[in-house]
């Protein structure tokens, strides 16, 4: 058996807020619903992302763009009714927008391409000034509602990967770029400090970076961040409801995310903040492997990793309440979410709850673990199973992670060790549905066994202190993600206190009622 790795008492560095930064979401008005509400509220209490981002702020169904005719002139209303309630409700949940200006109302579209069940408008605007115009009023509106010190943190992203023919028409680079020159002098003709960025590709269309740098180095356009997004999905296999498809290694997502920077090296843009806007394993909202452990272990190593590339990435979404592909027909469906419909929390939510505890003091990095400290001094470790994404054998049980760890100076005898887990077996409630017999609308009692499925185990254990360190022996069930909180232990018991007596028997004959000390 191989020697402990010995993690080093100083840190090496800070665990950036990358991971946490940004969260996606389904479309914008979707978080008028009550559902939708409580689940962001869960999430925000176990995890706490900073930001939100989603589609369809100006769809029709938000109702901002309002035109009419009165007294024989055609006029505009900016009705922010809805937008309002959207966005008291992300701040009262302790979470910012993260603003994708798209898609294109109705009325001010140039053509009639939709996409998604609920039918975003993908065209370009029949009017460059009235979509300008819809820009700046509702960013006025959001100063001065909110003030501007509070929407100057708000990123302000120009449309959705409109490299792809589905999010825009004909994929026209030309008119995208007109768009977001567009777009971002009306941004900055609210206010200068107000950020702006883009180009929101999507993955293998790297080549339109150095385009958009140079067409907005001619131009003087503003660009305050360059955007992309990220997955390691082959073309889907597509099945009644569902999909399947074969997974790149998660490694190549890192690799995504350096992809910006690369390309733009020699640039205008070099040096710009890179923010991920959507990252996941699969790009379709109906493959079962976003339900799954092996989601958590693949992506483990993205989450502690990804912060020292770039300034955020964002998974895509928090919640299964999506519906790009329509109703869900099932309770697991293969959502992009961290939890289902009902608040069923998915194994890869708690990698995410997991991340949420560790410190932001890193003492080290590997292949299969992160460790960091507290500011009270507690290590955490989080360790990961190897996944084999070919699927070509079934990833190994046990799985071994020994590491020699500092607990700090002092008299300690023994550290408490907290061990929190989600595997194959362990808090997967997805697995337990599936033994269910995989109910699409289950029961409340289903639900209940559901939830108590979905908790990840925990164990705790006294490990001896030797010199300021303690050994820790992690064996790794298949697709397991761990997380272990260590801290030295200040020991208060007693002197009178004698566990071996719990059911009145006297080892070591000590009288029954011993003098107390005074």
């Amino acid at each position: 058996m191989p020697d402990p790795i010995t993690i080093p008492a100083q840190a090496s560095g800070r665990l950036t807020e990358a991971w946490r930064r940004c969260v996606g979401t389904g479309r914008f008005d979707l978080a008028l619903r009550r559902d939708y509400q409580d689940s962001l509220a869960l999430v925000q209490k176990e995890i706490g992302f900073r930001h939100i981002r989603g589609h369809g702020l100006f769809c029709d169904n938000v109702g901002v763009y309002r035109p009419y005719r009165y007294q024989g002139v055609d006029q505009v209303r900016y009705a922010f009714t809805y937008m309002d309630q959207i966005i008291d409700a992300y701040l009262e949940l302790g979470i910012q927008p993260f603003l994708e200006l798209g898609f294109m109302p109705e009325a001010l579209a140039s053509g009639e391409q939709t996409v998604f069940w609920w039918k975003g408008n993908v065209t370009p605007p029949r009017s460059w000034s009235q979509w300008a115009d819809l820009v700046k009023a509702t960013l006025r509106h959001l100063v001065d509602r909110y003030g501007l010190d509070v929407v100057r943190g708000w990123p302000i992203e120009v449309w959705n990967e409109p490299n792809l023919t589905q999010f825009w028409e004909n994929a026209d680079q030309d008119a995208y770029f007109q768009l977001y020159e567009v777009s971002a002098h009306a941004v900055k003709e609210v206010d200068a400090s107000l950020q702006v960025g883009g180009p929101s590709i999507s993955p293998g269309s790297d080549e339109w970076l150095a385009p958009f740098a140079e067409f907005v180095a001619k131009r003087s356009v503003p660009v305050d961040f360059v955007s992309r997004h990220a997955y390691t999905s082959e073309p889907a296999q597509h099945v009644p409801f569902g999909s399947y498809q074969a997974l790149r290694p998660a490694a190549h997502l890192l690799e995504q995310f350096a992809a910006p920077r690369e390309h733009l090296r020699d640039t205008a843009l070099a040096g710009l903040p890179v923010h991920i806007t959507e990252f996941n394993s699969s790009y379709c909202p109906d493959n079962p492997i976003h339900d799954t452990a092996f989601n958590a272990a693949y992506l483990a190593p993205v989450l502690a990793g990804g912060g020292e590339i770039v300034e955020s990435f964002s998974y895509w979404t928090f919640s299964d309440m999506f519906e790009e592909a329509g109703v869900p027909t099932s309770l697991f469906h293969g959502g992009f979410g961290l939890l289902t419909h009902r608040q069923i929390k998915k194994p890869t939510y708690h990698l995410y709850a997991f991340m949420a505890r560790m410190g932001d003091e890193v003492l080290a990095r590997g292949e299969d673990h992160l460790v960091s400290r507290t500011p009270d001094g507690t290590v955490t470790v989080l360790a990961w199973a190897p996944v084999d994404e070919t699927g070509a054998e079934p990833s190994p049980a046990g799985h071994r992670v020994r590491l020699s760890i500092p607990v700090g100076a002092g008299d300690a005898r023994t550290a408490f060790a907290l061990r929190s887990s989600t595997s194959d077996e362990a808090g997967n409630a997805w697995a337990a549905w599936a033994e269910l017999g995989r109910p699409a609308s289950p029961t409340e009692r289903q639900l209940s066994v559901l939830r108590e499925a979905a908790e990840p185990a925990r164990r705790h254990s006294a490990l001896p202190v030797a010199d300021g360190r303690v050994d820790l022996d992690l064996v790794l069930d298949r697709h397991e993600v761990t997380l272990v909180e260590i801290s030295a232990v200040a020991d208060e018991t007693p002197p009178w206190v004698d566990d071996r007596r719990l059911l009145g028997l006297n080892p070591d004959n000590v009288p029954d009622n011993p003098a107390l000390p005074d």
